[in-house]
């Protein structure tokens, strides 16, 4: 015996009409939507459709009480419950052209047995678009601008803050190049002076073991200088006038121009008298001599403190941008932090603001997309020197465990966001900037990247004086994210 067909429950047209969704629609469009939907019961306590899954239904409640939820933190967070007969819900944007295959938005669940009516998403779409032809033209204008406008900024936003970064790290390693560069020409001077005094001293005559004392003297000076006693500039400019008094009471005419480097060896008066008893006929060319390789050593340590910050600040770039690295991988989240301030140290300085870095160091690692996240530290770092523009302020960067979460807090010192601004903060375009100053999609970036990506939370606690924006990550991933 074969199966029997059951038929699905229909409204007719008048009582389709009774719905105020569709109160207005002329009997020939009613026929249609009774034709193509049907009723449908759910019992309460199960779902009508989940968020995330394909868009398939459109739903409209006709008895029985419904709540709507959204992923929150990994966790669903109810939104809003109703019993109103009318209400619709499910696949809203159909309609749209390229929003047809978007998921469902948030879930449903039936509170109470309900009954619904059902129409299939893709054709009611389809004559949604057929009966209202002026009206999708606006509607999709308006929803596919937005997301193109969106999109644009949201690139153009991301090209200013590269290029805000690329200026301050071209900045940053001007300096050291530039200083590596002056000390790299003051040495060819220094080696070939050297050079003349050492044929002077072969050629004159000396007595070689002369010599030999003077070059033991000049490794003692040489050691002495890397053991010498920071001075302050008070000490530093009686020290200077000390021995440039010794030099000019025992002949060397240019005493004044020794004595800086002399005093920077941490060279006195007593060492000064040991090595005129030591070379009293080679006193002011071995002086000289002595006073040459102290400078050499002196720009060689330049020239590798130099380098090594080109070398660290070529690390943090490499570090931010996340190159040759996984898209997702295990991270530390204080390494993209400290990169970061790395990146923003030119800002940070210009304004004179201090930085406290609270960092736990028992964090293990967590799971995520590092160059996005660097991305969000750029924009909450940067609004955090924004706030405290006047007058410099205090910048701490804390991170700490949280239950099962890694929170990251970027805290300021500025004037604080008003309460009616901070419900609005996140979303796209809102900016409290000048105009031309801000396109308001840095935190809207920040926070899809933080809640969509990670599958985590991004708030703010602001008082005047005291700005903090909380970034909670999982320290698993979630299954529905990565």
């Amino acid at each position: 015996m074969s199966e029997q067909t059951i038929e699905p429950v229909r409204l007719s047209p008048s009582e389709l009409r009774r719905l105020f969704l569709f109160e207005s629609l002329d009997d020939e469009q009613l026929s249609w939507l009774s034709e193509h939907g049907y009723c449908q019961a759910t019992p309460g306590g199960q779902p009508v459709y989940n968020e995330g899954d394909p868009a398939t239904c459109f739903y409209v409640l006709l008895s029985g009480t419904l709540s709507m939820h959204r992923r929150v933190e990994n966790t669903e967070v109810e939104t809003g419950r109703t019993n109103q007969r009318g209400v619709y819900s499910g696949a809203t944007q159909s309609f749209v052209k390229g929003m047809s295959e978007m998921p469902y938005w948030s879930s449903v669940r039936a509170v109470t047995d309900c009954e619904f009516w059902v129409i299939d998403a893709e054709e009611f779409g389809e004559k949604f678009r057929e009966w209202f032809p002026m009206a999708m033209h606006l509607i999709e204008g308006l929803t596919m601008g937005f997301r193109s406008s969106q999109a644009i900024i949201g690139q153009r936003e991301r090209l200013l803050s590269l290029g805000r970064l690329s200026a301050g790290l071209t900045h940053e390693l001007n300096n050291p190049a530039a200083a590596a560069v002056r000390a790299t020409a003051t040495l060819r001077e220094l080696v070939s002076k050297i050079r003349r005094k050492l044929v002077h001293l072969a050629t004159a005559d000396v007595d070689p073991k002369a010599l030999v004392a003077l070059t033991d003297l000049q490794e003692a000076a040489v050691e002495r200088m890397a053991k010498a006693e920071k001075l302050s500039p008070m000490e530093v400019s009686e020290a200077e006038d000390e021995i440039s008094g010794w030099l000019d009471d025992h002949g060397i005419d240019d005493g004044w121009d020794l004595a800086p480097t002399l005093v920077a060896a941490g060279v006195d008066s007593e060492w000064l008298e040991e090595v005129a008893e030591t070379v009293p006929t080679l006193l002011a060319d071995g002086l000289h001599w002595v006073t040459y390789a102290l400078e050499i050593e002196q720009l060689m340590g330049e020239i590798e403190d130099s380098t090594g910050r080109i070398s660290h600040l070529v690390a943090a770039a490499k570090q931010y941008s996340q190159m040759d690295r996984a898209a997702h991988q295990d991270i530390d989240v204080r390494d993209g932090l400290k990169s970061t301030l790395v990146m923003l140290s030119h800002k940070i300085n210009e304004r004179g603001i201090k930085v406290v870095k609270d960092f736990d160091h028992s964090l293990p690692t967590i799971p995520a997309h590092p160059a996005e996240l660097n991305q969000v530290w750029t924009n909450l770092i940067d609004n955090a020197i924004y706030a405290m523009a006047e007058g410099g302020g205090t910048l701490t960067v804390r991170t700490v465990r949280e239950d099962g979460w890694v929170l990251v807090e970027i805290c300021d010192t500025g004037a604080g966001i008003p309460v009616e601004m901070q419900q609005k903060i996140f979303e796209p375009f809102f900016t409290t900037k000048p105009v031309g100053e801000g396109t308001g999609l840095g935190l809207d970036i920040c926070y899809r990247v933080i809640t969509q990506r990670h599958g985590g939370d991004l708030r703010v606690v602001s008082h005047p004086g005291d700005t903090r924006f909380q970034v909670r990550l999982p320290l698993t991933e979630p299954p529905s994210f990565g």
